[in-house]
């Protein structure tokens, strides 16, 4: 296998999936993290790299529960990117070329320059938005995305809204159209219509909305970063309210801002799950066998506020079983 296999990504477009990726975990909650750097030492046989694509709180949790569920004795050596993808692979290629028994890449840059750099040795990858779109796959290469289950999404919101049928979503095909596509046969399967809206530049967002809104009964996010920017989001949030429109959210930041429900993944169940999966590699289970799996454990939050508002009313059972109430 050659080391550049695989797509060569822009970094202004890696830059914005970055940032994206940040503001999303933004809108995740959060803790002050004391932070510690780790200066790289030599590695020893029961070395674990964990390569990070930059310095982010969310980055700093996810790792901080993938320590804690690696295997009792583990040595850890940490490494950062600092937000460059060269100095990454001068990094990755160190790594290589230590006896290191496995590495954590935690964020886009950090997956790939592992990807690009690294090919003899197991590689975690998690908190990359759209594993598919960057092809982080190879022999050596497995991880947690950071996607909640289209099937789950869907079926959540039918659980919420159980007399809908029209769903809108507005999206860009140059990024997320292959999860439109997957999307409308999901959705077709379960009886729902989809009505999805492309756009190629945020200036586009506004009237793609109002267009859309008179013809749903929801309005559905995706993380897509031509639609969600900072200015965009304000208007995405609040026009749809306007029109009696409940929201479906992806972060439970959007639930606190006023959308009526969203499935979320925590950065540190996802860092858990990295641990569980280091745990089975470094203790022989063949790699091969360990594909990208999703997160074990999604998170839902609710509001009730928001449901009084559109004269809603979410069930019982749904709200019994939030992680989240507003």
């Amino acid at each position: 296998m050659k080391r550049e296999r695989g797509s060569i990504v822009s970094m202004q477009t890696m830059d914005r999936m970055e940032r994206l990726a940040t503001t999303v975990l933004g809108w995740l909650p959060g803790w002050c993290l004391l932070v510690v750097i780790v200066l790289p030492e030599p590695a020893h046989a029961s070395d674990v790299a964990i390569l990070k694509s930059a310095e982010i709180a969310a980055y700093h949790v996810a790792v901080d529960a993938f320590k804690s569920a690696a295997p009792s004795g583990t040595t850890f050596v940490e490494y950062d990117l600092q937000g460059d993808l060269e100095r990454g692979r001068k990094l990755a290629k160190q790594i290589r070329a230590s006896d290191t028994a496995l590495v954590f890449a935690v964020g886009l840059k950090a997956a790939l320059a592992a990807k690009l750099e690294i090919v003899d040795i197991p590689i975690i990858f998690s908190m990359v938005l759209d594993m598919t779109k960057y092809h982080l796959a190879a022999p050596n290469m497995t991880g947690i995305t950071m996607e909640v289950p289209l099937e789950r999404q869907f079926a959540t919101m039918r659980s919420v809204l159980p007399k809908l049928r029209r769903v809108g979503v507005l999206y860009d095909p140059a990024k997320t159209g292959a999860l439109m596509d997957e999307a409308k046969r999901q959705a077709r399967a379960l009886g729902l219509d989809l009505i999805a809206r492309p756009v190629q530049s945020e200036k586009e967002v506004p009237g793609a909305l109002r267009a859309v809104l008179p013809q749903v009964e929801a309005l559905w996010l995706v993380p897509d970063t031509t639609v969600l920017t900072g200015e965009a989001l304000r208007f995405i949030l609040s026009a749809p309210l306007d029109q009696n429109v409940p929201v479906i959210g992806f972060s439970p930041e959007f639930v606190r801002s006023g959308a009526l429900v969203g499935l979320s993944v925590h950065y540190g169940d996802v860092g858990r799950q990295a641990g569980q999966l280091a745990k089975k590699i470094l203790n022989g289970q063949n790699f091969s066998s360990i594909p990208s799996v999703p997160p074990d454990r999604v998170r839902l939050a609710v509001n009730l506020n928001t449901a009084a508002f559109l004269g809603l009313t979410i069930p019982p059972e749904v709200v019994s079983r939030a992680d989240e109430v507003y």
